[in-house]
């Protein structure tokens, strides 16, 4: 077999970095072409809408959809408003982020890579800044190639012209999410923001133009740390972008046409394969499909598109590349049925992860209250012996209001009878009414007062109720010292 059919050939003495220059995908046309045009569009119209999305919350609250509020220390998704207390949650976001990533890779092989990822949106729509000014492939190749001239220079400072106002444009959406846009918008363009936003947007503007404008497939094949596992996700039902070997070696030119003759007798004795290299030059990293499932191959489908653009102007099947599983190239290679399969062992329990993750998260978001206490006993000093044989020991007695509206509540002990309570700037009694402002932490200094207990600590449980609202009982247990 030559070098050109060597498709199953090993990569020996092939370095871990090579300094090649970046690839130069060509244009296509098709399905995969198609599915990735409408994707960046979504991708960007997001990125970029979403922070002007606005969300009626009521008086003294942002209204803007999807927030992170660094300064409120606050974020808000809709509805959903997510304290720092609430942290967890982003813990459980990513959770599901990730399984969602392991089960997206076990059902189709790297497709969240090839139509989804940020680097190959960006890069994608770089590479299509540059064909525009360059030309296609072959121009650029010859221009890259070209000596230096004011023409070229021209050329280069046109492209990243471009690029750099794609890149400030993604800097930009960046901040956008962390205050009310339209107001954001208004002073970035008027050189009327903060300094720290401008260098906000620098640093992801700059990110963006050397990552999508010059770093581009590098970033998937030498820094990206999920190329590096993906193999452990895939299985032998795993869709990905595949060679049908066995329909298309041995390769090799198409000598003599096929104008005028029958593709059936053309190729009765030979491969589908014509060895155009269309497939390799519509690689956005550069790689031979041929040679079987590789690192850099990013699942984009792109190549299937040429290929199959190349089948049909030699009137053969399409799909000598598609997206297939290595069981149905072995069952087409011996001849057997292809099937394809969905729900295994695998998929099952990446989706029964899923839904338990899911349901937790939305469980508790949907019965998670709206007021919450913590209780932290002072500690210097621990307890004062106080007149009568009495002992008071001091309490931070914090109350987080979640609601929009402000609560007035009553804070007693109920275990040990016969403690009274004294709020520093308040009132004082067995029981004590305290004020919560709408949408926000408030703080109480509190004291307790009770007979002395010979034997030491002794627990004491404080009570929260909201007159009016009997759900609202909240009841957390602290300690009373003694005094040495």
């Amino acid at each position: 077999m030559t070098a050109a059919q060597d498709y199953h050939s090993p990569s020996e003495g092939v370095p871990f970095y090579t300094e090649k220059g970046n690839a130069k995908p060509r244009a296509v046309q098709g399905r995969f072409r198609t599915y990735k045009w409408w994707l960046m569009a979504a991708t960007l119209a997001w990125w970029h809408l979403a922070p002007f999305l606005r969300w009626d919350r009521g008086p003294y609250s942002p209204h803007q959809a999807i927030l992170i509020d660094m300064a409120g220390r606050r974020a808000y998704f809709f509805n959903i408003e997510i304290w720092p207390q609430e942290v967890y949650y982003l813990t459980g976001l990513l959770l599901i982020a990730a399984i969602t990533l392991f089960m997206m890779s076990a059902v189709a092989g790297r497709v969240w890579c090839g139509f989804l990822c940020w680097q190959t949106v960006y890069t994608d729509l770089f590479v299509s800044v540059e064909r525009k000014v360059l030309g296609d492939r072959n121009k650029r190749i010859a221009f890259s190639q070209a000596p230096f001239s004011l023409g070229k220079l021209g050329k280069l400072a046109l492209l990243n012209a471009v690029w750099l106002i794609i890149a400030a444009a993604c800097g930009i959406g960046f901040v956008l999410w962390f205050g009310d846009a339209p107001h954001l918008l208004v002073q970035i363009l008027t050189l009327q923001a903060p300094p720290g936003m401008y260098l906000f947007i620098g640093l992801i503007g700059g990110f963006c133009f050397l990552l999508a404008g010059y770093a581009r497939e590098r970033v998937c094949v030498y820094m990206c740390p999920y190329a590096r596992f993906q193999s452990a996700m895939f299985d032998e039902h795993s869709l990905i972008v595949s060679y049908e070997a066995w329909r298309g070696e041995p390769r090799g030119p198409l000598k003599g046409g096929i104008q005028g003759r029958d593709p059936k007798e053309v190729f009765q004795d030979r491969g589908h394969c014509v060895d155009c290299q269309m497939c390799v030059q519509a690689c956005p990293t550069g790689i031979d499909i041929r040679r079987g499932t590789q690192l850099a191959c990013i699942g984009c489908g792109l190549c299937v598109d040429a290929c199959n653009s190349v089948m049909e102007r030699f009137g053969l099947p399409r799909n000598l590349i598609s997206y297939d599983s290595s069981y149905n190239l072995q069952a087409r290679t011996a001849g057997l049925e292809p099937r394809l399969r969905l729900v295994r062992p695998r998929t099952l329990i990446y989706a029964a992860v899923l839904v338990v993750a899911g349901s937790a998260m939305l469980g508790t978001l949907l019965m998670r209250p709206d007021m919450r206490v913590d209780v932290l006993h002072v500690r210097v000093p621990l307890a004062v012996a106080v007149s009568g044989g009495r002992v008071r020991n001091g309490y931070d007695y914090k109350v987080l209001n979640m609601a929009r509206h402000p609560r007035t509540v009553t804070l007693r002990a109920i275990d040990p009878a016969n403690v009274s309570l004294d709020v520093v700037g308040g009132g004082s009694g067995s029981a004590v009414t305290l004020q919560i402002p709408a949408d926000n932490v408030a703080t109480f200094h509190i004291f307790t007062t009770s007979h002395s207990h010979p034997e030491g600590n002794e627990a004491v449980t404080f009570q929260l109720t909201e007159p009016g609202h009997p759900k609202v009982d909240i009841r957390n247990v602290s300690f009373m010292a003694q005094p040495d």
